[in-house]
């Protein structure tokens, strides 16, 4: 499960820096600042997350039990609600339509998914084998 959760980590991180560039270079001049400041969020905490993914996928072949194992899929599934909340939220904010500013709710949903992932890291070193 580690070469797993390191092959994810490096996908994601190429994806966060294509992301990222993208955002500075090709959005800059066609959305709100709001909508970039919204994406570039989104951009950060994912990066920030692939390195806790990459920390998972080293330590796990020290530390094999389920809260490690469990960390590495909160942060993918963290990534997937709160960066990609964001991204559909800037999104909305760019095309200016209302009545779908609801996807900013499943953003803290995504954040509480990252505190437990970084939780169980914890546990899961405490622990050991």
């Amino acid at each position: 499960m580690h070469r797993t959760f390191l092959i994810l980590a490096a996908i994601i991180a190429a994806l966060s820096v294509a992301l990222g560039a993208f955002a500075a270079h090709a959005l800059k001049d066609l959305v709100s600042d709001k909508a970039i400041a919204t994406f570039e969020t989104a951009v950060r905490y994912q990066l920030y997350h692939v390195i806790g993914l990459f920390i998972v996928g080293i330590l796990y072949r020290q530390y094999r039990n389920g809260f490690v194992l469990n960390a590495g899929r909160f942060f993918l599934f963290g990534i997937l609600l709160f960066s990609g909340s964001l991204y559909a939220l800037a999104v909305v904010q760019a095309m200016v339509k209302p009545g779908l500013q609801w996807i900013g709710a499943i953003t803290p949903i995504g954040g509480l998914l990252f505190i437990v992932g970084w939780l169980l890291l914890g546990f899961g070193i405490f622990k050991g084998k």
